[in-house]
């Protein structure tokens, strides 16, 4: 069974950071395309940023680039979302996800896995 988990969330005040992991099991973690994915309260889920299975590639939306940086470590099966300057319009539920052969980056049905999520709040 496929799971993936994230951890890390929490409130922090506008300027600071945080960290968000997902760790995948019962997954070849190493050939998948991992995604963060957030949704903030009435909006759609909106694509964050994704890296490719070397972690040679990254992506990132407009909105985070500079501020963000996604990476994975294979050996552990996890891929982290390191968040800086964060901004109360970064308040919502991030989301990892997973898949192989993804084309479309930012689309979320081409991730096959999901995670629960966690809630990431910034104050102002």
């Amino acid at each position: 069974q496929v799971q993936l988990v994230e951890s890390g969330g929490g409130l922090v005040q506008a300027g600071g950071c945080l960290r968000v992991s997902c760790a995948v099991s019962g997954r070849t973690f190493s050939s998948d395309t991992m995604g963060w994915f957030r949704q903030a309260a009435g909006k759609e889920r909106e694509f964050v940023a994704a890296i490719s299975w070397s972690g040679r590639r990254t992506w990132y939306a407009d909105s985070v680039k500079g501020r963000f940086t996604i990476s994975r470590d294979n050996a552990k099966n996890t891929v982290y979302l390191q968040m800086n300057s964060l901004k109360p319009e970064d308040t919502a539920v991030y989301y990892c996800a997973a898949g192989p052969d993804i084309i479309n980056i930012m689309g979320s049905s081409e991730y096959e896995y999901w995670g629960q999520g966690t809630q990431v709040t910034v104050s102002s």
